[in-house]
């Protein structure tokens, strides 16, 4: 198991929709951070469009990770076969073991069977490139279809992104989560939060917090993962909430992303 950051753990520092940063912060940055703080694994998925970057930029982009022994992964999202073709071999040209998708991507929601039809029309390829598609847990199916999904298809080539916040949106927590697709995990997204009232008390806010202030039993589940013999990379992801400002939230951002791989690292070693 490797530490990293991802394009996630900097999410309002890349962008976020109708809060533009002045300079979003781009790939070359990200592995910048990745050196400063210390990891080795740097995680870019769906919210910078690698596809779109100029070539000369991913050539760079690999030349400086090998050089400073950092591992590139990569990801998209949905299950279209043409956009996971493409990332299939952007991840062949930077070294990226996985493909990291969701199942879901704008108005295209497929059903479980439909998870599975579309995974198997591109599979061959995968397998024949050796990079795993992990499929990550994000809101709509819940973790009993993902695990049918893998069931299914049976293949050392596709497995699960485990995050440990998404699937509240299809009222599951870590634990029911971890429960039921710890078997297949390929990948890891490490996001604590922490759950709240308002202060007129009505409803509840889930929002995210540094690794090891929040909710989650980060020992626990990398002793769950260990003990189903999956050792997949821990790719640190926050969700820091508004702070008022752009500049404060991204300021704030940072500061959480530091206290998250210091945190992480008492339990990471490498």
């Amino acid at each position: 198991m490797r530490l990293g950051i991802s394009s996630y753990t900097f999410t309002w520092a890349v962008g976020v929709k109708g809060y533009p940063p002045q300079a979003p912060m781009g790939p070359m940055a990200l592995l910048q951070k990745a050196q400063e703080l210390g990891v080795s694994v740097l995680q870019i998925i769906d919210n910078i469009s690698l596809p779109l970057r100029p070539p000369a930029e991913l050539v760079a982009l690999d030349r400086h990770a090998r050089q400073h022994g950092i591992a590139l992964e990569v990801g998209t999202r949905g299950l279209l076969p043409e956009n996971l073709i493409t990332y299939l071999r952007i991840a062949q040209r930077l070294g990226s073991p996985i493909v990291r998708t969701l199942t879901d991507a704008g108005t295209h929601q497929p059903s479980v069977d439909e998870v599975v039809a579309l995974v198997r029309d591109v599979l061959p390829e995968f397998e024949r490139a050796q990079v795993c598609l992990a499929i990550e847990n994000h809101d709509r199916i819940p973790s009993r279809g993902l695990a049918h999904i893998m069931r299914t298809i049976d293949s050392p080539y596709v497995g699960i992104c485990l995050d440990t916040v998404n699937s509240f949106g299809a009222l599951e927590g870590p634990e029911v989560v971890v429960s039921n697709l710890a078997p297949w995990v390929v990948g890891l997204h490490v996001k604590d939060f922490w759950v709240s009232r308002p202060p007129h008390r009505m409803g509840f806010i889930i929002e995210g917090r540094p690794a090891g202030r929040g909710r989650l039993d980060i020992p626990w589940l990398l002793d769950v993962l260990r003990k189903a013999g999956r050792d997949p990379n821990a790719i640190v992801e926050i969700w820091t909430p508004f702070d008022g400002d752009l500049e404060s939230t991204m300021a704030k951002e940072e500061a959480w992303a530091l206290e998250s791989v210091r945190y992480l690292r008492t339990l990471i070693p490498e």
